[in-house]
C-alpha cells in the first residue's frame, strides 16, 4: 500500500467518519483511480470508522506543513 497527495486527494471530500466499506464504496462512485481502491482495500478492519484521512495516512500534510503567510493571500 502506498499513498501519494494525488491519490490522497481522491479522499479529501470523503464523509468522514467513515467505515473501510464506506471508503471503498466512496472512492468507487468518486471515479477515483483503482490505486486509491486497492489502498483502502489493504486497510485493516476493525469495524471503527477512519475519523480522518490521517488515521490512513498518518504522514498526510495539513495546512500546518506549509510555510507560507495566508495574510498575505
Amino acid at each position: 500500500m502506498y499513498w501519494t497527495l494525488e491519490l490522497a486527494s481522491y479522499l479529501e471530500d470523503a464523509p468522514w467518519p467513515a467505515t473501510k466499506d464506506e471508503l471503498i464504496d466512496y472512492a468507487i462512485r468518486s471515479g477515483a483511480p483503482m490505486e486509491v481502491v486497492e489502498n483502502l482495500q489493504e486497510l485493516e478492519d476493525d469495524g471503527e470508522p477512519y475519523e480522518t484521512i490521517e488515521e490512513i495516512w498518518p504522514d498526510y500534510p495539513t495546512k500546518d506543513d506549509f510555510f507560507f503567510n495566508e495574510d498575505e493571500y
